[in-house]
């Protein structure tokens, strides 16, 4: 198994000897207005061209529909008629975006051998959640595979443990850029956050990714492992991968 964290949540996953990625966004550098006037965003690059990230794909994992998940230029360069999976509700708008093989996932897919269980998220606490709106996460198992919990984009909640200590992933991947709107709001996972979640799991490899691509991230790579450090959490079991790093598994 390979995950290749690309940017942000855009991951390209060999899993089961199939090949997915999960939420494309292709913005290039300083394409879009910023989030809270500190700088032009994405705030870094592809680390390879768009066609090179979507190339030899066979489906999509969209975990939500905000626009650093899916975004226009992912939509015009993907085949129409190419698998998509979503959480339900939002296959209306894809198929409306004219892709023709679009799948809602109420609770669970079974993929060429690849089972994929669709989990609750957070997006944000208190009225942040609300209007951040619905968002989900999801497991992977296949045979001869570990077992994979994405995260997606939510904050440590009841929902993430709960979906840790009834599935004892193998390998978590985690949001854990702390993007926040106002100071101490975080609407994905923080250092701290993420660190709970590898205190969670102990046997649980965590990869976090969806760090250092927008204005609004408030937790670097940097900052993630001196906390990690600090609290005793190995480096085996935190994984922070560059953009276009690829762990094998």
């Amino acid at each position: 198994m390979h995950i290749q964290l690309i940017r942000n949540a855009t991951l390209r996953i060999t899993y089961g000897n199939r090949i997915f990625i999960t939420d494309p966004y292709l913005a290039p550098k300083h394409s879009q207005e910023p989030l809270i006037g500190k700088s032009r965003n994405p705030t870094v690059d592809l680390p390879f061209p768009s066609k090179d990230v979507l190339a030899d794909i066979e489906m999509v994992l969209v975990s939500h529909l905000h626009p650093d998940h899916f975004d226009h230029l992912a939509q015009q360069q993907l085949p129409r008629n190419i698998q998509i999976y979503c959480q339900p509700g939002d296959e209306h708008q894809i198929k409306d975006a004219g892709f023709s093989n679009v799948v809602g996932i109420n609770s669970s897919v079974e993929w060429h051998g690849v089972k994929i269980t669709r989990t609750p998220g957070q997006h944000g606490d208190k009225d942040w959640a609300a209007q951040m709106g619905s968002v989900s996460g999801f497991i992977f198992r296949a045979e001869h595979e570990p077992t994979i919990y994405w995260t997606g984009d939510t904050i440590w909640c009841e929902a993430v443990e709960q979906t840790i200590l009834k599935t004892k992933p193998d390998i978590i991947i985690t949001h854990s850029s702390g993007a926040s709107f106002e100071a101490g709001a975080p609407i994905i996972m923080d250092g701290r956050q993420t660190i709970q979640v590898c205190r969670a799991a102990p046997q649980s490899i965590v990869i976090a990714v969806h760090m250092e691509t927008f204005d609004f991230d408030t937790t670097s790579r940097k900052d993630l492992r001196a906390l990690a450090e600090a609290e005793g959490v190995e480096a085996s079991q935190l994984l922070i991968p560059a953009d276009g790093e690829t762990f094998v598994f």
